[in-house]
């Protein structure tokens, strides 16, 4: 078994444990890992992303025993399933005592071909998960920017009807929302990294965050429509795509009318 220089102590000696144990079990056909140790840019913070290719015909028994296989491989504090993420195949741990968080994702041999990164195969039986992972290439879902385009301009009417009904909890949501959908991942494609939300934005992309910071709105009118305005600025500082002129002027002359009620901001053409 490989394991990056980054690797934390605490990190290897769950995996080493983790390991040792899986094989035990015949209804495990391997176990591989992805995220940061893929790129060996491992840390104290860092996550365990582990990937658990289960024998097809034990599946369903293995799905209902996940709770009982991760309280096996170290002091379970808590668990739960990853729905709220879109993947309930995926159960999120966190371990005592250095509070090592670990995501195992149980996923039939049958399934493990389909992904959206190549992960480090740690250990299998007779090459099979290997030979799984062979029939496809890897693909993360990204957005284009014409996607992005196309719901720009949307989006920023809709944050300034959320400030201008006064519902601030949901604009500052919303001006959440742009940066982890259409800000970050911008910046990070520009920057050559994986579009992944803000993740890292700080060290991929550091001039970049600054400007980013903002967007950030405290809970203020005021503040919010500064915000918003901020976004459509760094959104026009990224992408040379152009909406047709009409809902461009239509959305920007609405934010400026909500502007008007405040006394923020100019009128823009």
């Amino acid at each position: 078994m490989k394991l990056p220089s980054s690797l934390p102590e605490s990190h290897r000696e769950f995996l080493q444990r983790s390991i040792d144990r899986l094989n035990n079990d015949q209804r495990i056909v391997g176990v591989a890992a992805g995220g940061s140790f893929i790129t060996n840019s491992m840390d104290e913070f860092s996550d365990l992303d582990l990937i658990i290719a289960v024998e097809p015909v034990h599946y369903a028994e293995v799905d209902l025993e996940r709770m009982k296989i991760a309280a096996s491989l170290g002091k379970l504090l808590a668990a739960f399933t990853g729905e709220h993420v879109g993947e309930p195949r995926v159960l999120i741990c966190l371990y005592e005592p250095s509070l090592l968080h670990v995501d195992l994702k149980f996923v039939s041999l049958d399934d493990v071909a389909t992904r959206v990164e190549d992960p480090c195969v740690l250990w299998e039986r007779e090459g099979r998960l290997s030979s799984a992972l062979a029939h496809s290439k890897a693909e993360y879902p990204t957005r284009s920017p014409q996607w992005i385009e196309d719901r720009f301009w949307i989006w920023v009417h809709y944050a300034a009807t959320k400030i201008a009904r006064g519902e601030l909890f949901e604009a500052i949501d919303f001006l959440s929302f742009l940066r982890g959908a259409v800000l970050g991942p911008l910046a990070l494609a520009r920057a050559g990294a994986r579009p992944t939300g803000v993740r890292k934005i700080e060290t991929i992309a550091p001039a970049f965050a600054v400007e980013l910071q903002r967007t950030i709105a405290a809970y203020d009118a005021a503040d919010c429509l500064r915000a918003l305005r901020a976004c459509v600025e760094l959104y026009r500082s990224l992408t040379p795509r152009k909406s047709p002129e009409r809902v461009v002027v239509a959305a920007m002359e609405y934010l400026a009318e909500v502007e008007r009620r405040y006394g923020y901001g100019p009128l823009e053409k």
